[in-house]
């Protein structure tokens, strides 16, 4: 793999530093939350509802088995609400007597022995009237008689600019497309998995594998009834995430408070094997898109008119917040006066879905990319060509009214990305390549799309984020945050940062462990906000530092390591406060309205290219990637190697999104192939050699104008290697992943129709 680190007078890296909790992975002492050591431990299991929704009419427990060995909650015992708070309380902590989908939490048990915990399932029935006519599709679920809620629809969105039907009665040359895109499992290195532990102080403690501890913490405070001062959420080293645990560490952490409670001081672990995890916890959300792009001639875009749906699943969870930001980007990078997207969320009997890097803009952009490349070759334009003539440029309106200022660089993102790939090379040589007698064809497609980094609209200011700095007498300086190390390297990131502002080596700077006892809240670790809205945070607290120094402690503007630990033990002995805050701020004009999706939707976007090659067996149709090529424009890289690791990780995520990954479900909507041994998803000898492309114009919301990435990359892969095989094959494809199988239909089709 290659990187290209440009920016018209950049200054040359120096030596990057190293990743923080580098060395406890590669030498395997980071201790995960299975991995601590409990005496007197109680594990915990759950019993699952059967039937795709229903009703449970009586949990039978055999007499045969002693039941007084074993701790058992059921609904009845949950001392707060018995609700998972989010964004609605819909969803229960345990069934009570309804429930909307098979694998719902209907029993937790708990016992001294593991096995204990297998026979004792096997000793409870379950009676269940299930539901006459579970609806696992979109459309059906919307044209479906008995509904899971009203309309079977949690959200529905307008996005609007222009005017799409006048438009349309004047378009020259249009496409009408239905494209589909399949549900994705996270596949976190470590399954979900949590420690509960009632003290003798009365503080209940959580200790797990999270994303979002203050999530948690309001979870089990409507959970247990427990005020805040009595609860305390710690992260343990997580092993992975990408959104998968976002969500649910509130619900099986709810499930283990509500276990311990009932323990009388034991510790309990209630952490799933991988079938359950991959069978029960979110993933990304299935999504069905009505599309009809029209051009005129010249191949200026003349409207973009989306109905756009995503599965939701039997419970909102934060399918809202999903269904918003696809919405949002569905219209990508591109100027066009006539914009309509209709965007809405919808109820099945399906587990929930939720959090996947990219949150909905996978979906909606794969669905306009690939339409972009058909109606080009209606037009008989080069796809390249094509977006050329559209792309945003500064000054021009976008999708949802803002006027573009100098940020803007989808222009510049695809002219690098052309150059460095060698695009119309390869091109060429692919046409030449598939005129000879080989037994593979080959062909090179392209993505172009922007990603918003941070929370949606007024999201950032409704958070209120906060962050501290603690300097100590001895000099060291510890970062207080409730943002997450999850693999991505914000560890390294944020202490990085600090450093740079104070002007200190990293190990001088230490992040704390997030702990809710500890760390103010500074909002979830999700939405590549991390880096760049927290890393603001931490930048400015450290400035505030530097200035309480210098005013009260005697600190020069040119120091030492020394004697800034001088000033700081000065400060000590002198019982002044070493202690500074920084919150968020609005950036200037971040206007945003919701109900009418106008305005400014993200402080920043990052902007990119993506050029696949593929080659295409004619015997197998299996797809072999050749060449990947991604180009971003990030604002600034605070540690461009954790970039590029974001960057990669993401395009293979992308591939298999793209090639592989394919969901199947039971007749109950469970997922079914919940096992590494049939869920595949691309290894190193599946992804080809990817070029990373690094541009950097400083113009982000972060430190030194960085802008988020952690999403970005999810976005680009998945169409631009189905453009790539639309181009080599010359047929329309309209949903992933692209297996043999659907190619073989599809040139079985094309053969027919001939």
């Amino acid at each position: 793999m290659e990187i290209y680190k440009r920016d018209v007078g950049a200054v040359v890296d120096k030596a990057q530093p190293k990743r923080v909790d580098g060395l406890s992975k590669i030498l395997g002492t980071a201790v995960y939350v299975d991995d601590i050591e409990l005496n007197d431990v109680i594990y915990a299991t759950t019993l699952r509802t059967a039937s795709a929704g229903g009703v449970v009419e009586e949990i039978f427990f055999d007499p045969a088995l002693d039941w007084s060995e074993f701790i058992i909650v059921t609904a009845k015992d949950i001392p707060g609400l018995n609700a998972v708070k989010l964004l609605e309380n819909d969803q229960p902590v345990l069934v009570d007597r309804v429930f909307r989908h098979a694998g719902e939490a209907l029993v937790l048990l708990g016992h001294s022995e593991p096995d204990m915990l297998k026979k004792a399932l096997s000793h409870i029935r379950v009676h269940e009237v299930p539901l006459a006519h579970p609806v696992f599709d979109i459309d059906e679920a919307l044209s479906a008689e008995n509904k899971i809620i009203p309309g079977n629809v949690y959200s529905d969105y307008l996005l609007e600019k222009g005017d799409v039907d006048k438009s349309f009665d004047e378009i020259e040359c249009f496409i009408d497309a239905r494209f589909i895109t399949p549900s994705q499992e996270q596949l976190y290195i470590e399954p979900q998995g949590m420690i509960a532990i009632l003290q003798n102080d009365g503080v209940l403690r959580i200790d797990g594998s999270m994303q979002c501890p203050y999530y948690v913490l309001d979870a089990l405070e409507q959970c247990t009834g427990l005020s805040k001062d009595l609860l305390r959420v710690v992260q343990t080293t997580t092993g992975g995430a990408f959104g998968g645990k976002e969500d649910y560490p509130s619900v099986i952490a709810c499930h283990a408070a509500l276990l311990a409670i009932k323990a009388g001081g034991k510790p309990v672990k209630l952490v799933y094997e991988r079938g359950e995890d991959m069978r029960v916890t979110p993933k990304r959300h299935p999504s069905r898109t009505m599309l009809r792009l029209g051009a005129n001639r010249a191949g200026e875009l003349q409207f973009i008119d989306m109905d756009f749906a995503i599965d939701g699943g039997a419970y909102r969870t934060l399918s809202p917040v999903v269904l918003s930001r696809g919405v949002i980007h569905a219209p990508g990078p591109y100027f066009c006066k006539n914009i309509r997207v209709r965007g809405r969320a919808i109820a099945t009997n399906h587990p929930p879905f939720g959090a996947f890097r990219g949150f909905g803009a996978p979906q909606s952009i794969f669905a306009l990319e690939v339409a972009m490349d058909q109606l080009a070759a209606k037009l008989a334009m080069d796809p390249a060509e094509f977006r050329r003539k559209n792309l945003l440029r500064s000054g021009d309106v976008s999708p949802t009214g803002d006027i573009l200022q100098n940020d803007c660089f989808a222009q510049d993102a695809l002219e690098e990305a052309l150059r460095v790939s060698q695009y119309y090379e390869r091109q060429a040589e692919f046409k030449h390549w598939n005129k000879q007698n080989n037994g593979t064809v080959r062909g090179i497609g392209l993505a172009t799309f922007a990603h918003g980094a941070g929370f949606t609209g007024n999201g950032e200011l409704y958070l209120a984020s906060r962050v501290l700095l603690q300097a100590h007498g001895n000099g060291q300086v510890e970062i207080l945050c409730s943002n997450t190390e999850m693999g991505q390297g914000a560890a390294t990131t944020l202490v990085q940062i600090a450093a740079d502002a104070l002007q200190l080596p990293m190990d001088k700077i230490h992040l704390a462990q997030t702990d809710t006892t500890r760390v103010p809240n500074s909002g979830p670790t999700v939405a590549s906000r991390t880096c760049m809205v927290v890393g603001e945070l931490v930048e400015r607290a450290a400035n505030l530092l530097l200035q309480k120094l210098m005013t009260e402690g005697g600190l020069s503007k040119l120091y030492s390591v020394d004697e800034f630990a001088d000033a700081c033990l000065r400060m000590q002995e002198s019982k002044k406060d070493l202690l500074v805050s920084a919150s968020y701020q609005p950036p200037a004009q971040m206007l945003w309205d919701e109900n009418k999706f106008t305005g400014r939707a993200y402080s920043s976007f990052a902007w990119a290219a993506y050029i696949a090659e593929v080659e295409i067996d004619k015997l197998t149709y299996e797809t072999r990637i050749l060449n990947f090529t991604a180009v971003q424009e990030i604002g600034h890289a605070v540690h461009p190697q954790i970039v590029q690791g974001q960057i990669e990780g993401g395009v293979v995520q992308g591939i298999g999104y793209a090639l592989y990954e394919n969901v199947l479900w039971n007749d109950v909507g469970v997922m079914a192939n919940d096992r590494l041994t049939n869920y595949i998803i691309p290894t190193t000898a599946d992804i080809g050699p990817i070029q990373v492309v690094l541009m950097e114009k400083g113009l982000g919301a972060g430190p030194k104008g960085a802008k988020g990435v952690g999403e970005l990359p999810m976005d680009g892969p998945a169409p631009a290697i189905v453009n790539a095989i639309q181009q080599a094959l010359k047929m329309n494809i309209d949903q992933i992943p692209v297996m043999p199988e659907l190619l073989m239909k599809l040139a079985c089709s094309e053969r027919v129709s001939q």
